[in-house]
């Protein structure tokens, strides 16, 4: 479909970076429901804090699919160039830089979407990266720092030339923050202005909008972020929907209920058996957003502590969902 240097990646459809979400569980489950490529969690580019908890599970690759790729964040060239070679010798097959993040605790310390507003800076993190390893390196980026300064244009041309292998662009400026409607006429110009790959990324939560999306742009793929949160066969209707034109039935409950148990089940194995089940409670309640009256379940759950109580009550509330479905099919058949 595409390439990101010597990589071939065969969906149009990417798994966005996003801290505290893409964990090597949900990254892995991701690739399984149809993403053609998923990037882990921002690691800082600071090594002196690689030897928390928090930065060995982000760098924890084990059983992946290739590529590997890995976001770094920071503001110092050197720092950058040596958080990328570190983290290829841990197994990193592609280097991504944040300059999209629009956190205020990222920005306020020169990083993320705050670099925007350096384009020599930019230029100098961009080179020494590229230097520093023999892998592909992709830069994540918005469409300025404000709405008045949009120089995404630019900002792709200096990456470009600085040997970057791929763009992806959030049709937001840094001050939007994910506020408002995202512009995709941005990403279309820089599509025309460079010559390698373009990923768009912004309020693309459906496949109708991944194509309307990609045709007016002409991008290479489209990049997922909150949207899979909760929803992760998002990527296979995206994916189906580009290849045939024709809509995915929708998952049914009883697909539902094995993702979801599936999911816990690589929680709690990664993240053991009290972390797991703290993690659990924000993925529950993005599966569960779109059921009608889930709110009091998902309270009820937020209480619970052990895996065992965690599944258990899981697999109840499926079963009463699926019993309740299967009686209204069986009134509407009388």
């Amino acid at each position: 479909m595409f390439q990101i240097g010597y990589y071939h990646i065969d969906s149009k459809v990417i798994l966005a970076p996003m801290a505290g979400v893409t964990d090597r569980p949900f990254r892995q489950l991701c690739r399984r429901l149809g993403a053609g490529l998923v990037v882990s969690e921002m690691v800082t580019a600071n090594i002196e804090l690689w030897g928390s908890r928090k930065s060995s599970l982000r760098m924890d690759h084990t059983g992946e699919s290739e590529p590997i790729a890995v976001q770094i964040a920071g503001g110092d060239p050197e720092m950058m160039a040596e958080a990328a070679r570190l983290n290829v010798a841990n197994g990193a097959q592609i280097i991504d830089i944040n300059m999209g993040c629009p956190a205020k605790k990222v920005c306020k310390k020169a990083a993320g979407s705050a670099l925007l507003k350096d384009e020599k800076l930019v230029a100098e993190i961009l080179h020494a990266v590229v230097s520093a390893v023999d892998v592909p390196v992709t830069l994540k980026f918005r469409t300025g720092w404000s709405t008045e300064e949009r120089n995404a244009l630019h900002i792709a041309r200096i990456a470009e030339e600085a040997g970057i292998s791929a763009l992806a662009l959030h049709g937001r400026t840094r001050s939007c923050g994910f506020s408002g409607e995202a512009e995709y006429d941005t990403i279309a110009a820089v599509v025309q202005a460079v010559k390698i790959p373009v990923f768009c990324n912004g309020d693309i939560d459906s496949a109708h909008k991944a194509k309307v999306v990609l045709d007016h742009t002409q991008a290479a793929a489209v990049m997922i972020g909150r949207a899979a949160q909760g929803r992760p066969w998002i990527f296979r209707e995206i994916e189906y929907f580009l290849r045939t034109g024709k809509e995915l039935a929708e998952p049914t409950l009883y697909e539902v209920r094995d993702i979801l148990s599936n999911h816990l089940y690589e929680l709690y194995s990664f993240y053991g058996e009290v972390m797991g089940p703290r993690i659990a409670r924000k993925h529950v309640s993005w599966y569960l957003q779109t059921i009608p009256n889930s709110e009091t379940f998902r309270k009820e759950f937020n209480r619970l502590e052990t895996v065992d109580a965690q599944n258990e009550n899981v697999q109840h509330f499926f079963k009463q969902l699926i019993l309740k479905e299967e009686e209204s099919h069986e009134h509407c058949n009388f």
